[in-house]
């Protein structure tokens, strides 16, 4: 991990290189580096910490070539520092290498390599893979593709690379398994990139590579795709509509903030196309095609992972609650390693903002091949898990920069929801007045957040009072609890501070010893049902000196009683408040890490894609 680069053509590569860098720097890394290749000379620059101190490296060295790569990594074999940032290189200096994903039989491959006579400068298995290649193209005069085939037949594990040879300096070739590659195809150029933010403002012609394909491109414009049983495969080239500005921060100060902004028209994006308003009507096609499976289903099974589980979570009160079908929530890494009963007809759905989620992928894949029916939810088009499901509806939240997650979030609940009324009507579960009730609350959602982003300044100054505060507890009851996981992740993530969610009933069963002065508590209390539970909840808490910052419905005024402070939101249904409910909760994690002077958009230890498992 965690974000890769390359050009070729006949450009200065360098600019471009460094750019694309800048442009995945949303993932998250710790080092950074890049190689460019001039005629038979080849420099590799690298350096630990931002794609800036890069640059500043480079400052007075030779930039010069048309042909490069470039990596963001994030470590997951030996520590980050400038031996083990990419792009690797062999003891020959011939080859050069980035890679993204982990070499799992790297240790037997390596031993195996040490044995006849190769040494090694740094600690990670990327440069056993690289060592490898090296010695199949010396030992046989291979091509370098046929090389790097040859390879990746003998590897174990996850990689998505780009290698160049300084004794083949007119090509790149690249390579992937279960970790996202794409190439951008110009009129003079190729482009390649761990996703296409790199290379958008230069192309929206892509290649997304699948699964054991090999790509050569060559400088004499000529592209082949072969897989690593030497299989000849037809280019598909998508053409992509994205919008750059969707790329900048425009006049905010962060991503995240941005994006928190941008929810309502997210939410209006979601919606187009599939809730006709005038007619109070759904038309999901991927739904409605695939209706009689979801209504013999005998349960359905949502896999997802951090921020996208919690959106399964949600969905799960849903679904029982207005479709009547059995749901099970599993986290992605663990459904498949405890040997799940799957059964054929089971539905399963995967949840994944980017889409290329490796845990995420390797459940659908388990569920996939014991007869499952995989239905996907993403943001990212193309991407891997929406293409290997059988259906799937996209959030079209647009592209999201900031590592936590916010409007592809809104966005995933929104697909949910619209999935939980079409079976509720299918199913027979809800009546018509319900279901137009419904869908009219749906419609008008985006002005609730609106009204929400209003508040803005009330959070920032509230925020001001906890940013030495060390512990956080959320609490919330049925369709809050959920978001109250989420707002704990979301305080943890971007400012560091220990949070953790619970149900508000499970206060009693241990939470509750840790509440004194120093443990605010911040409480869900928009529900119906339960409510005055909430209110009790709220007492005890305040019985121990504990402060609570309370969520509530405009109006409702005896929870100002129970509360140090109280955020009012605006009236709608239970269901859809929650995720209005969640905006206060991005602001107030927003607003407490900028003032605890955190890198909101790329906190530390964390990756936007986890494409490793």
């Amino acid at each position: 991990m965690c974000g890769i680069v390359g050009y070729l053509g006949p450009k200065a590569a360098y600019p471009i290189l460094v750019n694309g860098l800048k442009r995945l720097e949303y993932r998250g890394y710790d080092s950074a580096g890049i190689a460019l290749l001039s005629g038979d000379e080849m420099n590799i620059y690298k350096a630990k910490g931002k794609v800036s101190d890069l640059e500043a490296v480079c400052e007075e060295k030779d930039k010069n070539g048309a042909i490069g790569i470039g990596h963001t990594r994030w470590a997951t074999h030996g520590e980050p520092n400038q031996i083990n940032a990419h792009p690797h290189t062999t003891s020959h200096g011939n080859l050069a290498m980035v890679h993204n994903g982990i070499i799992e039989n790297y240790a037997t491959l390596k031993a195996e390599l040490i044995a006849r006579g190769h040494s090694f400068k740094s600690e990670t298995d990327s440069e056993v893979l690289l060592h490898l290649i090296e010695e199949i193209q010396l030992a046989g005069e291979y091509q370098l593709e046929d090389a790097v085939r040859l390879a990746l037949k003998k590897v174990v594990g996850a990689y998505a690379i780009v290698v160049m040879a300084v004794n083949d300096p007119e090509k790149l070739v690249a390579a992937r398994k279960s970790s996202p590659l794409a190439i951008g195809v110009a009129d003079d150029s190729f482009f390649i990139g761990s996703d296409v933010s790199p290379f958008a403002e230069h192309t929206q012609r892509v290649i997304y590579l699948n699964d054991f394909e090999i790509a050569t491109i060559r400088v004499n414009g000529s592209l082949t795709i072969k897989t690593v049983e030497d299989e000849v495969v037809d280019p598909f080239i998508q053409e992509l509509d994205i919008n750059l500005e969707n790329l900048e921060k425009g006049d905010f100060d962060h991503f995240m903030l941005k994006e928190i902004y941008e929810q309502p028209a997210a939410i209006q994006n979601c919606l187009r196309g599939r809730l006709n308003v005038e007619d109070l009507n759904l038309d999901l096609r991927a739904v409605r095609e695939n209706l009689d499976t979801f209504k013999n289903a005998s349960r359905i099974i949502i896999v997802s992972c951090g921020t996208s589980w919690h959106a399964g979570l949600v969905a799960e009160y849903w679904i029982e609650a207005m479709a009547g079908i059995p749901v099970e929530v599993e986290y992605a890494s663990e459904f498949r390693y405890r040997q799940p009963v799957i059964k054929p007809t089971d539905v399963v759905i995967a949840i994944s903002q980017s889409g290329e989620t490796a845990d995420t992928l390797a459940a659908m894949e388990l569920a996939k091949s014991k007869g499952a029916f995989i239905f996907s939810i993403c943001n990212v088009v193309g991407s891997s898990i929406s293409r290997e499901a059988h259906a799937g509806m996209y959030t079209h939240a647009g592209p999201e920069i900031g590592v936590a997650s916010t409007k592809a979030f809104t966005t995933q609940l929104i697909c949910l929801y619209m999935l939980s009324l079409e079976l509720a009507r299918a199913n027979n579960e809800m009546e018509d007045f319900t279901y137009w009730n419904n869908l009219s609350e749906l419609a008008v959602l985006d002005k609730a957040i609106e009204q929400v982003l209003s508040l803005n300044d009330e959070v920032k100054e509230l925020a001001r009072d906890y940013t030495e505060s060390t512990n956080f507890m959320y609490l919330g009851r049925g369709y809050n609890f959920p978001i109250a996981l989420e707002g704990a992740l979301k305080l943890k993530e971007i400012s560091y501070i220990h949070a953790e969610g619970y149900p508000a009933a499970e206060m009693k069963h241990g939470p509750i010893a840790l509440i004194d002065e120093n443990m605010p508590c911040m409480v869900l209390a928009n529900c119906g049902a339960g409510r005055d539970k909430i209110i009790s909840n709220m007492q005890e808490i305040r019985a121990r000196k504990g402060e609570v910052i309370a969520i509530a419905f405009e109006g409702d005024t005896e929870i100002a009683e129970s509360a140090s402070h109280v955020l009012y939101i605006p009236k709608t249904n239970e269901m859809l408040s929650t995720i209005v409910a969640n905006t206060i909760l991005q602001l107030l994690a927003y607003h407490i890490s900028v003032l605890k002077g955190c890198d909101v958009d790329q906190p530390r230890n964390l990756a936007k894609s986890v494409t490793v498992e």
